[in-house]
């Protein structure tokens, strides 16, 4: 039976009843609520310009508090563009800023200045490889500079921009003319052969070859060393550079990071809307930097003298400067009219750029042309094409990144350098060009020095980088990723030589030129599938990665010579040579396999242990020796997370690390360990025959490097002020050199492993201190220094190897064996030199001094100040070492070649006190010989330390006030501005009085985005 309750029915109408009396009551009231609902709901346009004071912050992430789905980011200029309610409040990160909360309050055009947190900084993700690690995290050694390092100087090699900027990486540039080489240390020298020293370089995951193509008998009369092979890698394209220099951040690369390893990242599109981008500059470049020469005055009179000290009274016909032939009263100051030209270079990149949240892109240009300081038209032109395009499912589980680098460039020099004679032309030689504008001879008296410009060097390279990552998230922990790379390089060369560069005199024709030519390739592939695995529990968290690596390498080189044209204007066209040679024909193939894997545990984010191995095999070993295993192990303790540390709040981080481990070597070029044969280039009976020319050592096997480590990080005052302190211990061993052989065997020597072993030790100091920081200017300045020391511990019977006369037990690899130079011999007025062996003369043997031209300390010191739109930023870049001065490079006293003025001291009117000694044109046997022995002296080598103003740069970013369409910045720049230096040379950097030094350049460019 249902029963009905009068009370619960009354009540049910009581709801409308008085919700109907409310709004009959108070319509006003009502009315207000509900526009209000309206306008919370109403969705706007906001827009703004996020910056972090003076300049665009690009790539920052502005989303609404609360509502994870409503996410943008901005773009090149800062800008962004979201919908919101007027009550909503923006929630704007970035890495290395505090998150700003903005409250919207109505507001629709919203513009943020972010503060910087030195703070989170320490949690930005590192570059490690295959890997990458929180800052704070790390248990390696790793260094790194950005995009906006790079950017600030106008270099052509991405090794020019390291310099000075990184502790424990020692970079000298090898000559000023385009296109030159760079040698590059990290952490000493390892291997006591000079070609096995070179780090490993990655870009964007590809290895890219850091041996030269180039034909050294082609390039090295214009070109020292090499042709740097990363002057096919665009600077402007590079977002970061990472070098991994200890026992746990090399590795896991095994014997490819023996040398440490050279990190390239190129760069990427970012979230946006679609932007364009273009930077172009201008810069001069002039020597930076004269020698000190007699004029014709002191010149003349050191002429003179010789001849008197050699009672020679009439000048021999040939003496040309002297005897009256040439102007006595012509001064030509030779540097000037060599070198005191101006370099001009422009660059110009154009970049379009965007995307969505899932699908970025980035697609660039560049152009750069270099001129020189030589008299004529030698240029280099460079091209450069970059793409990267990224790819994100909506599900965040499969990634796609691509990236493809094209560069292209043209070098065309004159056939030598003209530096050397520069310094060693008579003051009073002839004028470079007769009346009618022709290269002047004076009558078949002069060696026209230009006319090294009709012989022409031309190298043009073509290069391509492509790569290519798959990553997909099989499972919340587990991730399985591929990368894909390929990389092609081809270098053709040339060195024409016609009969046009001879002195009329010779009566040489087109029969006498001649034409070298070279061609070369390299290209090699690489698959590096990898699974990564990670979990968390609580306080422990354990990450987890394997994988392979397949690697092929091949290259192809062919080198041929030409003489006897019928006209110089078919030099370039071998077929038109009437004898042909074949220089060199070779072909090779390099494989490499391995698999490696790394194991990291991190405990409370404090206490890090990181466990690297690999297991390599290379094809440069015999069949027993091809395969080793590496490995290392890292720790780190944050003990700024301790609780006991809470007392002390100007400490705001702290941490220890150390590190040890093994990586080889395999850097000795392939095929070393087998037979070998190679042409004899005679002819018998109309057959070229073949001859031995290595034998084979089943036993070659890798080299190894055992690394330790142990560092300190120490952060104060909300990391103000940061310091990190490092001691490195590298020890190489079982080093591939050439074991002599007795004549008798028809070889001089077995490629084997011999029980030397190399060290290198030192300490690192690198300290960052905020000095000021207001709201429109801020100065930070950084500061590294490092200390190394190498030395050769051991090296089994030294004495009767052909490292003789080169090497010392308990000296550096870079000690060189001299004769000691102990004052001019007051009766004959020569050099005179300790007599080591006591037999009463001097030869070979007597060479026993030590000389070590080892750096004894490097870093650099840089200051970066910001006042509102404005930035300046400096580097200061300092060496103490010993170097080869003038002595090493010019004649001596008294013969037809300038001199520096300090040889205006010499005996006997300055005694036996003199700098020189007594001169001779030449006929004195005996002063020859001492002056001989004296460039190869302990006096031919001084002190070549230098303190120099590597880069300077002053920008101006305009205000975004001006335009909401675009921004833009102007810039001045300056690299080699001045060096402070007690050198007796030309330059201390690469102590050679052969090559053109490093310019002194100024840039003025401008950038705009839109």
């Amino acid at each position: 039976m249902k029963i009905i309750s009068l009370n619960k029915g009354l009540g049910t109408l009581w709801y409308p009843l008085i919700l109907g009396l409310y709004l009959c009551c108070t319509p006003a009231q009502a009315n207000n609520r509900l526009r209000q609902n309206q306008f919370q709901r109403e969705q706007n346009q906001i827009s703004g310009t996020i910056t972090d004071g003076t300049s665009p912050l690009p790539g920052v992430t502005i989303s609404i508090k609360g509502k994870r789905n409503n996410t943008v980011s901005s773009d090149f200029n800062g800008q962004y563009i979201l919908s919101a309610t007027a009550t909503d409040t923006l929630m704007v990160s970035f890495i290395g800023f505090k998150t700003a909360i903005v409250p919207l309050n109505g507001r629709k055009i919203v513009n943020i200045q972010l503060q910087e947190d030195l703070t989170t900084l320490k949690e930005v993700r590192v570059n490690a490889g295959y890997y990458t690690v929180k800052e704070s995290e790390r248990t390696g050694s790793i260094a790194k500079i950005k995009a906006a390092d790079i950017e600030k100087q106008p270099v052509n090699n991405v090794l020019a921009a390291m310099q000075g900027r990184m502790a424990g990486v020692n970079i000298t540039q090898n000559t000023g003319l385009p296109g030159g080489g760079f040698n590059i240390q990290i952490r000493g020298v390892n291997s006591i052969r000079t070609g096995g020293n070179d780090p490993l370089y990655i870009v964007d995951g590809v290895p890219y070859g850091s041996q030269s193509l180039v034909t050294t008998s082609l390039a090295n009369g214009i070109l020292p060393g090499t042709i740097s092979p990363l002057n096919n890698i665009n600077p402007n394209d590079i977002e970061g550079i990472e070098v991994l220099k200890d026992a746990d951040a090399t590795a896991i690369y095994g014997s490819r990071g023996a040398n440490g390893v050279v990190l390239i990242t190129t760069k990427k599109g970012k979230t946006g809307a679609t932007h364009f981008n273009i930077n172009t500059a201008t810069t001069i470049g002039k020597i930076a930097r004269k020698m000190d020469l007699m004029n014709t005055q002191q010149y003349l009179a050191m002429r003179r003298e010789g001849f008197a000290n050699d009672e020679i009274l009439e000048y021999p016909d040939y003496e040309y400067d002297v005897n009256g032939t040439w102007s006595q009263t012509r001064d030509t100051d030779w540097q000037k009219e060599l070198l005191g030209g101006t370099a001009h270079i422009s660059n110009t990149q154009a970049s379009v750029s965007g995307g969505s949240e899932n699908t970025q892109f980035l697609l660039s240009g560049t152009y750069r042309r270099e001129t020189t300081v030589f008299p004529g038209d030698a240029h280099y032109d460079k091209g450069a094409l970059h793409s990267s395009m990224t790819h994100l499912s909506a599900d965040h589980k499969f990634k796609l990144s691509f990236s493809a680098d094209y560069v292209a460039d043209k070098n065309t020099l004159p056939g030598i350098d003209l530096t050397n004679a520069a310094y060693n032309l008579p003051p009073n030689a002839p004028e470079l060009y007769d009346a009618s504008g022709k290269l002047n001879w004076e009558n078949g008296t002069f060696e026209n020095p230009l006319a090294y410009l009709e012989s022409t060097f031309l190298a043009t390279t073509q290069n391509l980088i492509s790569n290519i990552v798959l990553s997909y998230k099989l499972a919340p922990s587990w991730e399985f990723r591929t990368s894909l790379g390929y990389n092609d390089m081809h270098l053709s060369e040339s060195l024409t030589s016609p009969s046009t560069m001879f002195n009329p005199a010779y009566g040489a024709g087109p029969e006498y030129s001649a034409l070298s030519i070279s061609s070369a390739k390299r290209n090699s592939w690489i698959i590096e599938p990898q699974l990564n695995w990670s979990k968390k529990w609580g306080g422990f968290e354990l990450n987890a990665l394997t994988g392979t690596t397949f690697q092929m390498q091949k290259s192809q080189q062919l080198s041929q010579n030409g003489a006897g044209f019928v006209s110089n204007s078919l030099i370039n066209d071998l077929a038109a040579a009437a004898r042909l040679s074949i220089v060199n024909h070779e072909m090779s193939e390099y494989k490499y396999n391995a698999v490696y894997g790394r194991i990291n545990l991190n405990l409370k984010d404090r206490y890090i242990l990181n466990f690297t191995g690999r297991r390599d095999g290379s094809s440069r070993f015999g069949p027993g020796n091809r395969f080793a295993n590496f490995g290392a192990v890292g720790t780190t303790w944050i003990f700024s997370k301790e609780n006991f540390l809470s007392a002390i709040p100007s400490i705001s981080f702290g941490k220890l690390r150390a590190s040890y481990g093994t990586s080889g070597n395999d850097q000795i070029g392939d095929y070393q360990f087998l037979d070998a044969y190679q042409v004899s280039g005679q002819n018998y009976n109309g057959i070229i025959g073949i001859k031995p020319a290595r034998l084979f050592n089943p036993d070659f096997g890798w080299e190894v490097n055992r690394k330790f480590e142990v560092a300190m990080e120490m952060g104060f005052f909300s990391d103000g002020i940061f310091l990190t302190l490092a001691y490195f211990r590298n020890r190489s061993s079982n080093q591939l050199v050439g074991i002599p052989l007795p004549a008798t065997t028809g070889f001089t020597s077995l490629q084997a492993n011999l029980d030397a072993t190399v060290q290198n030790k030192g300490i690192e100091v690198e300290l960052r201190a905020i000095n000021f920081k207001k709201s429109d200017f801020k100065w930070i300045s950084t500061i590294n220094v490092t200390i190394p020391e190498n030395k050769l511990l051991t090296f089994p019977n030294l004495a009767g190897s052909t490292y003789a006369n080169t090497l010392v037990i308990g000296q550096s690899l870079n000690a060189r064996k001299v004769y000691h130079y102990i004052g001019i011999n007051p009766e004959t007025g020569t050099y005179t030199f300790e007599d080591y062996n006591g037999d009463g003369k001097i030869a070979s043997n007597d060479r026993q001094y030590v000389v070590d031209t080892a750096p004894k300390y490097f870093g650099g010191l840089s200051n970066q100040l910001t006042y509102k739109n404005w930035a300046f930023d400096c580097l200061f870049q300092f060496v103490k070492q010993l170097g080869g001065n003038y002595l090493t490079s010019s004649g001596f006293a008294g013969v037809m070649a300038n001199q520096p003025v300090e040889v205006l001291s010499h005996w006997p009117q300055d005694g036996v006190g003199a700098a020189t000694q007594l001169y001779t044109s030449g006929s004195n046997n005996d002063a020859v010989i001492a002056a001989s022995r004296y460039s190869n002296s302990s006096e031919a080598f001084t002190d070549a330390s230098f303190i120099r103003l590597k880069s300077v740069s002053l920008s101006y970013q305009l205000p975004t006030e001006w335009s909401k369409s675009f921004s833009g910045k102007l810039y001045l720049q300056g690299q080699n501005i001045f060096t402070m230096t007690n050198y007796k040379g030309a330059d201390p950097e690469n102590h050679s009085g052969l090559f053109l030094p490093p310019l002194r350049q100024y840039t003025l460019g401008f950038q705009i985005s839109f």
